[in-house]
């Protein structure tokens, strides 16, 4: 009997990374754009919904991993080169980031034409990390379920059909990949050190700490030591198998049943906004002279982790698409809660 529990509890911790990993094998040996997130986010979905609901989440340590090694790969863009050029778009980088958060309020709009309350249409509808919005959603009585749910929702939209429609739609850009692999010693200075800044990051309540800690740290190796590395050959695809196994878990039955109203202007608004980036990311491209398509994906409503991803695969500019996100991100949690307390009382005014 007791053999019997523990064999039926192992079965059930190792469906979903058994599972991811036969997604991403399948999706990698299709060519699919970003096979070892997009596969196993879908088989985890499809395990979750279809076969096992009673699946076990990975635990946490697992995302965290994934976003490490993400973090650490993604960071390795910012070389001396293209550290000298962000900085020259850092007014382009600030109208795209707040050009993404006005089209936030057609989300609002249309939530609160459905009838949902205040708090949650505004915190459900902008476009940051799904934890830092449910807890600044809850200190105002927003529904922290539907707001997770909306932020759910969202990145599982953004990262099926983002990179799928670029990889469609985009030339090959020629943009040159470092083709050095970092030693074993340059690795373990990335990965201890970003260790570390994530721990620290997190003690101090800071954002999204996995992923922008050791971005932070390894982009600053990379410009210090101007280093141009990429991480070792798995590593990376390591590190997306787990962040979309990890993905994968917040979805089942019950999620896709709940609100399905809510749920489908979530969807709609998203769509919307999306649709709504293309000229706004063309027209500041052409003023900016810079790359449209990785100014767009910089905007697209997604997870920081999902499209720095998105853009080394494509080949795009990674240390844009970075910047746009994390400043956005920092954005939103900053000014969040003040512009929903100046929207109460304007509304109470209005009234």
């Amino acid at each position: 009997m007791r053999f019997t529990r523990l064999k039926g509890a192992f079965s059930q911790h190792w469906q979903v990374p058994l599972a991811g990993a036969a997604g991403g094998l399948c999706a990698s040996l299709v060519h699919w754009p970003l096979p070892w997130v997009l596969g196993s986010l879908l088989a985890v979905i499809a395990l979750r919904c279809l076969w096992q609901p009673q699946a076990k989440a990975l635990p946490a340590s697992g995302r965290r991993l994934g976003l490490c090694l993400v973090g650490s790969g993604i960071g390795l863009h910012f070389t001396r080169e293209v550290g000298q050029q962000v900085p020259s778009h850092g007014l382009l980088i600030l109208l795209g980031a707040c050009c993404t958060l006005l089209l936030a309020l057609l989300g609002m709009w249309l939530l609160r034409r459905a009838g949902v309350d205040r708090a949650t249409a505004f915190f459900a509808s902008l476009p940051g990390g799904s934890s830092e919005m449910v807890m600044l959603g809850l200190r105002f009585g927003a529904d922290p379920a539907r707001v997770a749910a909306a932020h759910s929702l969202r990145l599982l939209l953004v990262v099926l059909l983002v990179p799928s429609l670029f990889a469609w739609y985009l030339p090959k850009t020629g943009i040159h990949l470092a083709s050095q692999v970092a030693s074993a010693a340059q690795l373990a200075l990335l990965l201890l050190s970003g260790t570390a800044v994530a721990l620290l990051w997190s003690r101090l309540r800071q954002p999204n700490p996995w992923m922008l800690g050791p971005l932070c740290s390894s982009a600053a190796i990379s410009l210090v030591l101007d280093w141009q590395l990429s991480l070792p050959l798995g590593f990376g695809e390591l590190g997306q198998w787990l962040i979309g196994c990890s993905l994968g878990c917040y979805f089942d039955r019950s999620f896709f049943r709940s609100a399905p109203r809510f749920l489908g202007l979530v969807l709609l608004s998203t769509l919307l906004g999306m649709l709504g980036i293309v000229p706004l990311a063309w027209l500041l491209a052409s003023f900016a002279k810079v790359d449209s398509f990785s100014l767009m994906l910089g905007m697209m409503p997604g997870g920081i982790a999902e499209l720095t991803l998105s853009a080394e695969a494509l080949q795009l500019s990674v240390a844009l698409v970075a910047a746009l996100q994390v400043l956005r991100l920092f954005l939103l949690v900053f000014l969040a809660s003040p512009i929903y307390r100046l929207w109460n009382r304007l509304v109470a005014r209005a009234e």
